[in-house]
């Protein structure tokens, strides 16, 4: 068995995933779409439920290792927050609502995985990010670091969820895009809500 193997099955269910959610997606399904056996799937993976967790496990360590990236090579919090949205816009503009609904649903496992990874990862990273914006002065010093990590986190989750946000109604990206600029403006000074409106008018004209 090759890792070749592996990661194509991986990333043939991530495909399928993302487009229509989880539990729409069969075993095969991801046979066809990859054009291999199922059995050579189930040579790698005993059930679905096994390869969402394989997928699981990979995408949260590429998250992290784009966060890291992202302020590693990133000057100040405003370049860090317009970087981060069109990060945001890439993943959003094409996976379906369904997935945080299923994987909550059907694969607990991995939804305790996901939500450790919330609690642990993502909002103390948001939190590092709020107090070095405050050092360099472009996020309001009076903010509660630990309340609006947790917020803007948590927030994020919400709009996938289709009972607040119906999908015949409201575009995913566009939830999202409202939650990101509101928490970007609201915890900006002024010296971060002129750099911000600079560099997020360049994001837009460039598409950059």
């Amino acid at each position: 068995m090759s890792n070749s193997q592996l990661e194509r099955i991986i990333s043939g269910g991530e495909d399928l995933f993302l487009r229509s959610g989880i539990k729409s997606v069969t075993m095969d399904d991801i046979a066809k779409h990859l054009g291999m056996s199922k059995k050579t799937i189930y040579q790698f993976f005993k059930d679905k439920n096994e390869l969402v967790m394989a997928l699981l496990k990979k995408k949260l360590k590429e998250d992290e290792e784009n966060m890291a990236a992202i302020i590693n090579n990133s000057t100040n919090v405003i370049e860090e927050m317009i970087v981060m949205m069109k990060c945001h816009e890439e993943l959003f503009s094409k996976i379906n609502p369904a997935v945080i609904h299923d994987l909550q649903k059907y694969h607990p496992e991995a939804w305790k995985q996901f939500q450790s990874f919330k609690s642990e990862v993502m909002i103390k990273k948001m939190g590092d990010l709020l107090v070095k914006g405050i050092n360099q002065g472009y996020v309001r010093p009076e903010i509660d670091v630990r309340v609006i990590a947790k917020m803007h986190v948590n927030q994020i989750e919400m709009g996938f969820d289709t009972s607040i946000f119906p999908v015949a109604e409201f575009n995913i990206w566009r939830v999202q895009k409202q939650f990101l600029e509101h928490f970007a403006y609201g915890i900006c000074t002024l010296k971060g809500y002129k750099l911000l409106s600079q560099r997020k008018n360049i994001y837009e004209d460039t598409n950059i």
